[in-house]
């Protein structure tokens, strides 16, 4: 930390209770009072420094000889920076540190402690001093916290805005540019780490470790202060996601009931027993930081959001905060864990977790999502469409379909759970969106379970949100023994059940008459390819392959020949082909009918004796 030493005289200041007094062998005869501290003193040094003292003691004074008193409860800092100013008028020796310095500018200027009243007063050298100061960044650091005690005046000596200045830069260069020296962070030591081992100092340097060496610095300033700080760091284009993060460093240390989330019934007792002063404040500073977050999607992590909003529920902030914090958090819904999106109610409501909050956050991220759908160009829109229809494929709103199915779930077990709101809640989710219904179903079974007195309508109604066609085999077949389901259901389950069955079923032999003919190709390649061996013109390696792809091809041909022929001689044995005599037109030239002689027995067998002949046999008279 850098400090300065004046003057060169030893102490002759002491104390004795709220008075401090002067033992220079002269008789004192000024007595300035600072509030309830009060210093005796001799006038000649005070008028030959100060402006404002000569002044004073020229008004006040009632001659030579006698002793005047006068209040000073106006000057900055107070008696600490006086006791200072004391020392510097007397010439005695005195220092000049980061945390002294801004009141002793301070005070100096208000007692006009000029270059009119000697040289090299106080003003001229605590300025070359502050602007020291402000070359570190810790020194800086602590100057800017010092301005709280004296910030009329500092704002108005323009401290404030410099030391802001100084740590903006500061914090939006590269640190590893600098020398740990002049932009070095030192941390406050812990009692345990500043010990000494041996007479060796155990206290650890800390060195800059990445884009966050600066949080823990700034989080000790107050929120008027930090908020600067803050607004100034983004105008020098600072990353986003860097400000979030010391935003999210400061909320975490300035808003204990962040830390306070796994256990409502504690949250609710704390804020019952917190003041309301207190509590008021913590509402103000938390709108402010929502307000300091950056407007950038994902700059804060999800979880994070959901807290803060949860803690703006508990303190009562305004709407527009709260409503601010869903449209974050809706933003990226993809991101959350179901557990963070039981939220409870605060205070008297019929569900336990807060379904409304749910829905709103739902509604603002399928917005984003057709806000970017149109914003696409129509042929990377087809694209995207291909890959969703991929059962692989892990798209935001996939992910999300997944996250509401389950907190479906979790909440169909209240019983004051109303059926529209669980209908409207699901029924956000597009089909497209969920490649398979198991976790919808899941939902549904359970809310039937819990309210088992819904009517049959309704059960109907509540089922046709599912798509029978996309539950998994386990989900079909516990559909399939639901008693709680209704009988169309189970039917449709059953149904698309067994026409998944027929279609795997014809799906196994065209599998295995592929794997057939690829075997074949297989071993006709490999045959090739040791024929081919022993040539080394690329001419003939070309025409073996041309020679392979034909052999290939007319296999193919062959195949398709010999199935059509099966398939024809399997429906002629069936009597598909048969045709009666009604049925075929007259000026056919395809085939003609041949009656065979009836018999004396059955008219009705002897009309059903009817066999084609084909063309080539049937002689034209």
């Amino acid at each position: 930390m850098a400090f300065l030493r004046l003057g060169s005289k030893s102490e002759i200041f002491h104390r004795e209770g709220h008075t401090w007094v002067c033992t220079s062998g002269l008789p004192s005869d000024i007595c300035i009072n600072i509030g309830e501290m009060s210093f005796n003193l001799h006038k000649f040094p005070l008028l030959s420094r100060s402006g404002l003292l000569e002044k004073l003691i020229e008004e006040y004074s009632n001659g030579e000889g006698s002793s005047l008193n006068l209040r000073l409860d106006d000057i900055p800092g107070g008696a600490k920076a006086f006791e200072l100013i004391s020392k510097f008028c007397y010439g005695v020796r005195m220092e000049l540190t980061a945390y002294n310095i801004v009141s002793v500018r301070c005070a100096a200027e208000y007692l006009r402690m000029t270059e009119d009243y000697g040289d090299g007063n106080l003003v001229m050298q605590a300025e070359a001093f502050l602007n020291e100061v402000l070359g570190n960044w810790s020194d800086s650091v602590r100057a800017l916290e010092a301005c709280e005690e004296v910030m009329p005046q500092a704002e108005e000596l323009h401290i404030v805005s410099r030391c802001i200045e100084s740590l903006a830069t500061k914090a939006s260069a590269d640190p590893s540019l600098f020398s740990t020296t002049s932009w070095g962070r030192e941390t406050r030591p812990s009692p345990e780490d500043s010990g000494l081992w041996n007479g060796i100092s155990t206290a650890t340097k800390t060195q800059h470790t990445g884009e966050d060496w600066w949080y823990q610095d700034v989080s000790f300033l107050s929120l008027p202060l930090y908020k600067r700080l803050i607004l100034a760091i983004e105008s020098r284009g600072l990353r986003p996601e860097t400000i979030a993060a010391s935003v999210v460093h400061y909320a975490r240390r300035y808003l204990p009931l962040m830390n306070r989330q796994s256990s409502f019934d504690d949250v609710n007792s704390t804020v019952t027993n917190m003041p309301n002063t207190c509590e008021a404040d913590q509402r103000a500073l938390l709108e402010e930081i929502v307000g300091l977050l950056p407007n950038k999607k994902g700059v804060a992590s999800t979880k994070f959001l959901i807290r803060l909003l949860r803690t703006a529920m508990v303190l009562h902030t305004s709407p527009s905060c709260r409503e601010n914090l869903e449209m974050r958090v809706g933003a990226q819904l993809d991101q959350a864990s179901l557990l963070d999106l039981l939220i409870r109610n605060m205070g008297y409501s019929e569900t336990l977790y807060d379904v409304d909050c749910v829905q709103r956050i739902l509604d603002h991220f399928m917005l984003v999502q057709q806000a970017a759908a149109l914003a696409t160009p129509p042929g990377m829109a087809e694209e995207r469409q291909i890959i969703k229809g991929s059962p692989d494929s892990l798209t935001p709103i996939t992910m999300v379909a997944t996250l509401i199915d389950g907190f479906l779930a979790e909440v169909a077990s209240d019983v004051n759970f109303k059926l529209p709101k669980f209908e409207a809640l699901a029924a956000t989710i597009p089909d497209y969106a969920r490649p398979v219904d198991d976790g919808l179903y899941h939902a549904i079974d359970v809310y039937m379970k819990t309210h088992h007195w819904i009517a049959d309508g309704e059960r109907e109604q509540l089922c046709r949100l599912m798509n029978c066609q996309k539950l998994s085999l386990e989900a079909s077949t516990h559909a399939a023994q639901n008693e709680r389901l209704p009988l169309r259901v189970i039917v449709q389950v059953l149904f698309f059940e067994q026409l998944r069955l027929r279609t795997s079923i014809s799906g196994w032999f065209f599998v295995s008459d592929n794997l057939e003919n690829s075997q074949n190709q297989i071993n006709s390649a490999a045959a090739q390819q040791q024929r081919d061996n022993g040539g080394d013109d690329d001419v003939k390696q070309r025409v073996s392959e041309l020679e392979k792809d034909c052999s290939s091809m007319k296999e193919e041909i062959q195949k398709l020949m010999k199935t059509k022929r099966s398939w024809r001689n399997f429906t002629r044995r069936l009597g598909f082909n048969r045709k009666s005599n009604s049925c075929c037109p007259k000026g056919s030239k395809a085939s003609k009918l041949r009656a065979v002689a009836p018999s004396s027995g059955n008219r009705q067998q002897n009309c059903e004796k009817i066999e084609v002949v084909p063309p080539e046999t049937v002689k034209v008279n």
